[in-house]
């Protein structure tokens, strides 16, 4: 009779042989900015796929071959969908039917800046139901560190299987950057950790026969968890530490985009941040607060996180008060100027507004009595208060003459900024868009 390390040790050994010979069927829960363009590469590398959401109408999309995320090229998945190499749907007891699964849900922040693992947890007692022998299952929500083992085990070992032995448990923290051209799911290095050697080994497998990228195996979930934090807080801070700069700068008559231009000749010991209207996303504005909130288990509180956060989540005021500023120096009050808003998107060229600095600028603006119009080419539809608003997707010079003030906000390629600079008569641009070449009536103010 086998030993229970040796019937773990002939397990792993079975479903590497399938995941090396793409006869594994992959699983991934949830079908958003990270699980879509997942299920699709495991699709495209040679696996049949299944795609899990609680959603019925990304679902009915993707059965349609219908793409819905910018990362995703909508030939590809047309393609995969036709040739039944992707299939999406509502009924998780199909989990029963696969090798492994990625569960790529989100992991928002409650009112009080705690994490809300509701997602999670569903997806893990969904699977948990019906799990089998052999299964690898990977979480790549961003999380807190302590997430996989201490949340996720406990619930799939309901089961009565148990991890390490009858399936396999790793953390992989996804690597998604909507809009960036040069770095995508495909070839974005992958940080995977798992519970035992056995289960990092065959999630690292799973990840070599997807990716064109190095797989960095660490000694377990919490560092790989860890890992994910590390990356966002670090450009949490300095993007805070950027925003300060500009306010102080503004305070000084100092150009901060020359001073950060300057600083970036340095070929050693800076690396540049820039400023904003804030911080927008589902990553940089949400996961430093996950390490804040777990770090009050060890009696300790994370000082430099908790001040780059405040620096970040005060810049929408402080756009405001530039603007208004701006507007007593042409003999106008906020309250019932108009104001034009390019882009509502977190950043430039895509669909996403999660998080988005702008949706609190907008509300700012309501309570000055300001009547805005919002432009954006990306953006269907956004969700602002209890409405669900639809975004002008083009300038006019109309539009522009008829504002008191253009915020450019999103920096967005399609927007003409010489059109904008010639047809406004103020523009405050946040983002340092407009090219000192373009000239215009010198109504253009910086962040």
């Amino acid at each position: 009779m086998l030993t229970t390390k040796e019937k773990g040790n002939q397990l792993a050994e079975k479903l590497i042989e399938k995941l090396n010979n793409k006869t594994a069927v992959i699983g991934v829960v949830g079908l958003g900015y990270v699980g879509l363009p997942l299920a699709v590469e495991k699709a495209k590398a040679g696996y049949n796929v299944i795609g899990f959401d609680v959603q019925e109408s990304k679902v009915e999309e993707v059965n349609q071959g219908i793409n819905y995320i910018g990362d995703v090229v909508d030939e590809e998945l047309k393609e995969l969908v036709a040739d039944k190499k992707l299939k999406a749907t509502t009924d998780y007891s199909f989990i029963k039917d696969v090798d492994a699964v990625a569960i790529c849900v989100p992991t928002p922040l409650d009112i009080y800046k705690q994490p809300n693992t509701n997602y999670v947890e569903s997806s893990a007692h969904e699977i948990s139901d019906h799990i089998h022998e052999g299964m690898l299952v990977v979480l790549e929500s961003t999380t807190y560190p302590g997430t996989t083992e201490e949340l996720l085990k406990p619930i799939l070992e309901q089961s009565g299987l148990n991890c390490g032995e009858d399936f396999f448990l790793a953390y992989s923290p996804e690597r998604v950057d909507p809009g960036n051209k040069q770095f995508k799911t495909k070839n974005t290095p992958k940080v995977v950790g798992g519970v035992t050697d056995n289960c990092t080994e065959v999630a690292a497998t799973m990840y070599e026969n997807v990716l064109e990228s190095d797989i960095h195996q660490v000694s377990s979930p919490s560092v790989a968890e860890m890992e994910k934090i590390l990356e966002n807080t670090f450009r949490n801070i300095n993007i805070g530490l950027a925003n300060e700069m500009a306010v102080l700068c503004n305070k000084m008559g100092i150009d901060v985009w020359e001073v950060i231009d300057a600083a970036a000749t340095k070929p050693y010991g800076f690396m540049p941040f820039y400023p904003g209207p804030g911080l927008g996303g589902h990553c940089i504005p949400i996961d430093p607060w996950y390490l804040t909130w777990k770090a009050r288990e060890y009696n300790y509180h994370t000082k430099l996180i908790e001040t780059a956060g405040e620096i970040n989540n005060e810049m929408p005021n402080y756009v405001i008060q530039r603007i208004m500023e701006i507007l007593n120096k042409e003999g106008k009050a906020l309250n019932g100027s108009n104001i034009l808003v390019l882009g509502v998107a977190y950043k430039k060229d895509i669909d996403d507004y999660r998080e988005s600095p702008v949706l609190p600028i907008l509300e700012r603006l309501d309570e000055a009595g300001a009547v805005w119009k919002v432009v954006d080419p990306y953006v269907k539809n956004f969700k602002y208060k209890d409405t669900i608003q639809s975004p002008i997707k083009s300038v006019t010079a109309e539009m522009l003459e008829s504002a008191d003030l253009v915020l450019i906000a999103t920096d967005h390629s399609d927007f003409n900024y010489e059109t904008i600079v010639t047809h406004s008569k103020v523009v405050y641009d946040t983002r340092n868009t407009i090219n000192k070449e373009i000239k215009g009536n010198g109504n253009i103010h910086s962040l």
